[in-house]
């Protein structure tokens, strides 16, 4: 009898592992591991939410047209170029599901987000890295990895895990180096707590070219990962393409209603920015002071350097803390095995951080 097997290049990959909820055997749980928003949605998102208790019963609108509305309303977009999808995830799987297949290649940075090669494997298609320079997507070497298998290029900026920012003249130049037929994505999961001037999640480019997608979240600044809502903008084209395939009610209802509630409170988007960016270079200050190599950061986190050897490398210290009941995110399954990534959370929550990475530098240098 002929064996059950899976397509051809479903057992190369290797499951993601998310950061861990839970510290096993500690007596607190303190987690900074997954870029989550601590300070929580809107309340006005949490009343929405609430309010859909009654409704339970009932299948979503199968196009999210009033959330769609008020993302366009927000941002200023259109509606009907607007896909959502169960978190920016979904968003980010149909782009391939739609646009690669074997024999195709899917190219990214050498440090982006590790559901591009995994789902580029998913739909047999071959993932290609290309190097950064100094932690940060580099379009030379990216165009030179372009070959005429290349359909998807998958672009986080900013950038998870490395914190790392694109110059947007940057982004319009890989573009103009790309073929009509290549899709250029651009992750922009975290631009929200962006406050350069000068950047751009993209919308300006997906305007001007079919080939180009903005891919958001509401997983991170609008608090509301439990939900798993994302969504697409790009061209009429990519936009029927996308409808085409996705599942019909992708966003489950309360979602769709605290969502459009979240994106309509940029009150609260602005306070959590503002929070979210002087705890970040608050703690960046605290952990270079000690000594350790802390990169710069656009996003909710910051990536900690440590030692290569000794007592203090990136693997004890993680568990150390762990032990300690703090939970981080080792970076090793990057290809850092170095660094630690640390979620701005709460600000009590970082000052236990702190001060318990404090006592166990010191204690391994006594």
């Amino acid at each position: 009898m002929t064996a059950l097997t899976p397509r051809p290049g479903i057992m190369d990959i290797k499951p993601y592992v998310g950061g861990k909820n839970s510290a096993d055997g500690a007596v607190r749980s303190i987690k900074l591991a997954s870029n989550e928003n601590d300070l929580g949605p809107s309340p006005k998102a949490v009343e929405a939410y609430l309010s859909c208790a009654s409704m339970l019963h009932r299948y979503p609108e199968g196009g999210a047209d009033d959330l769609r509305e008020a993302i366009a309303e927000v941002h200023g977009l259109d509606p009907a170029r607007i896909v959502t999808g169960c978190g920016s995830d979904e968003v980010l799987t149909l782009l391939t599901r739609a646009y690669a297949g074997p024999e195709d290649h899917v190219l990214y940075s050498q440090y982006g987000f590790l559901m591009y090669p995994l789902n580029a494997r998913g739909v047999g298609a071959q993932p290609v890295a290309a190097p950064e320079q100094a932690l940060v997507a580099d379009v030379d070497q990216l165009l030179a990895k372009v070959t005429p298998n290349t359909r998807i290029v998958f672009l986080a900026n900013p950038n998870n895990p490395t914190g790392s920012l694109l110059p947007f003249p940057e982004v319009r130049r890989l573009h103009a180096g790309l073929p009509a037929s290549t899709l250029l994505v651009l992750d922009a999961a975290y631009a929200e707590y962006v406050t350069d001037p000068d950047y751009s999640p993209g919308t300006e480019l997906v305007d001007a070219a079919d080939n180009v997608v903005m891919a958001r979240t509401f997983s991170k600044i609008y608090g509301l990962a439990a939900l798993r809502v994302g969504w697409a903008y790009c061209s009429p084209v990519v936009a029927d393409v996308l409808n085409r395939i996705r599942n019909p009610f992708n966003v489950p209802l309360p979602a769709q209603i605290a969502a459009a509630a979240a994106v309509r409170d940029q009150e609260h988007v602005a306070r959590v920015r503002d929070y979210t960016v002087a705890k970040r270079t608050w703690l960046a200050g605290e952990l270079t002071a000690l000594g350790l190599t802390v990169h710069p950061s656009h996003g909710n986190f910051l990536l900690v350097d440590f030692p290569a050897d000794g007592p203090n490398t990136a693997a004890r210290v993680y568990e150390a803390l762990m032990a300690d009941g703090i939970i981080l995110r080792a970076m090793a399954s990057y290809g850092l095995p170095n660094a630690l990534r640390i979620t701005i959370g709460a600000a009590d929550s970082l000052d236990i951080m702190l001060a318990s990475l404090k006592n166990i530098l010191g204690r391994n240098t006594d």
